[in-house]
């Protein structure tokens, strides 16, 4: 058998001698939005598409550079799709990577052993092998480095990069992510000193600063608040969290649980400022940020300023393709379908239906992100029909660096919808249950053994009925935790 290196050269020989004629389409047919996508021969898929197209066509492309290109490259491979047929077109000059990296490890400082690229490509987040830019040559993907998509034609089935390139695609799985939400440039959004994180060169220039910074204040009390500030206590800056809700990471934690993080980091030397807002960030003599003011009038000095304050979907220039206006991004089914036949959009940009709670959902975190896109090129590759059916999981990992006092790490499953119950005193453990009508929606870990993690998704998958008082009256961590898969037990046993 001809090695995968002679294979693409024989394909790119005959495609280089025939010309796109009859205006042949890879795209699927035409078929309901929440119908099952029928099976393809992927033998005549690859020959229709290097007998019929010219160079600059491809089988199949996938644009954005993230951690869902990088798994979904890897299911295009374990499905012997990769090699001379898929293309990845990004704006990053790097090889898809593990972006958590950047708000954790990637942050240390240089004497704490922080992260590098090669070192979190994908996917050994999740354990599997580490994709460097070598591991996609060897597999026969084309990548195109530095130069994003600005314009599609849908009808043409043609996609256009910043440089000019055209690129015919059969089928198109959007991987775009998200572009961080930014301050007005009137009100010192751009500022030199202030920064934003979502690429590695965001980090890089991040890093710079934090190495000649005296005082650094984080805007946003969110994920990316949390994890960067408490890298900032690794670098022993005068460090200063600001925003505007009343508790930090208000979305997910109880005000309980807020309370025990925010002792946590003073106990750090971080301070914090909650309940107030910015009326802008003030430039130094330099033109450098010298200070953030506040809705008081009072002034917070800072060198350096980093805001993280959400996201958004980046959606452009793929508008045409449909939007959920509810909950942003664009819209697709349970197999990553969108309105249009051969595009599908998996990740952070992708509002799909949330099967278990039964409502559309976009879910930026970078579980989904892997599971979404092995779940999209899976059913592109093959019979499956069975739509996506995802348990919501996030987590967070702070003060990890060497010499911290205590590391911190949690991980919460489920819907935090209902009553709550918290057990534990956070030295170290703490738990918190989500209760509604009776049934277990939730439950969030703090400094859990391997096994107990492992409990998490199973109960809040199975929703089981539980006894609210036992909870209530559990004085260990482990003893809760304990009520509550003897109520998973007893759910199995009816």
């Amino acid at each position: 058998m001809p090695s995968p290196s002679a294979r693409r050269l024989t394909m790119a020989a005959i495609s280089n001698s025939l010309s796109l004629k009859h205006g042949f389409s890879l795209a699927r047919p035409q078929r309901p939005f929440l119908t099952p996508a029928p099976p393809y021969s992927t033998s005549i898929k690859f020959r229709r598409c290097y007998a019929a197209f010219a160079n600059e066509n491809r089988e199949y492309v996938i644009v954005g550079g993230g951690n869902s290109a990088g798994y979904a490259a890897r299911t295009f491979v374990e499905h012997g799709m990769a090699d001379g047929r898929l293309c990845i077109v990004t704006k990053e000059p790097y090889a898809p990577y593990e972006r958590p990296a950047l708000t954790k490890a990637y942050l240390f400082p240089p004497d704490k052993k922080p992260a590098r690229l090669p070192g979190f490509h994908t996917c050994v987040g999740s354990g599997g092998e580490r994709q460097t830019p070598e591991w996609y040559k060897e597999n026969g993907i084309e990548m195109l480095y530095e130069d994003p998509v600005k314009d599609i034609h849908i009808e043409n089935q043609t996609l256009t990069t910043n440089s000019g390139k055209l690129l015919k695609y059969g089928s198109l799985i959007i991987a775009t992510g998200c572009t961080a939400s930014r301050f007005p440039e009137k009100i010192g959004g751009n500022l030199p000193g202030v920064h934003y994180i979502r690429n590695v060169e965001d980090a890089d220039a991040l890093i710079l600063s934090l190495e000649k910074s005296k005082k650094v204040v984080v805007v946003g009390g969110g994920y990316i608040g949390m994890e960067v500030a408490a890298a900032a206590v690794g670098w022993n800056l005068d460090t200063t969290i600001i925003f505007p809700e009343d508790q930090l990471l208000q979305r997910l934690f109880t005000p309980s649980l807020s309370r025990r993080y925010e002792e946590l980091y003073q106990k750090n030397g971080v301070k914090i400022l909650k309940g107030a807002s910015i009326k802008k960030l003030e430039a130094g003599s330099n033109g450098h940020v010298a200070g953030v003011k506040l809705g008081d009038g009072s002034t917070v000095e800072a060198d350096t300023v980093i805001i993280g304050i959400g996201a958004k979907p980046a959606v452009s220039p793929f508008e045409r393709v449909g939007l959920n206006t509810d909950v942003g991004g664009i819209q697709v089914d349970g197999l990553f379908r969108t309105s249009i036949p051969g595009i599908f959009a998996v990740g952070d940009v992708a509002a799909f239906p949330l099967k278990i709670y039964d409502r559309i959902s976009r879910v930026e975190h970078v579980d989904h992100a892997r599971r979404s896109a092995q779940h999209c090129v899976k059913a592109l590759l093959s019979a499956q029909t069975q739509t996506y059916d995802y348990l919501p999981y996030f987590y967070s990992r702070i003060f990890e660096y060497e010499g911290s006092p205590r590391k911190v790490w949690w991980q919460f499953f489920g819907d935090n919808v209902g009553e709550t119950v918290e057990v534990g005193n956070f030295d170290p453990k703490i738990a918190t249950f989500w209760i509604e009508s009776g049934k277990l929606k939730g439950v969030l870990l703090e400094s859990g053994s391997p096994e107990e993690f492992q409990l998490l998704p199973k109960l809040a998958r199975n929703q089981p009925l539980i006894d609210k008082a036992k909870l209530q009256h559990a004085t260990t961590v482990e003893e809760a935790l304990e009520i509550a898969r003897a109520s998973l037990q007893g759910e199995a046993a009816v």
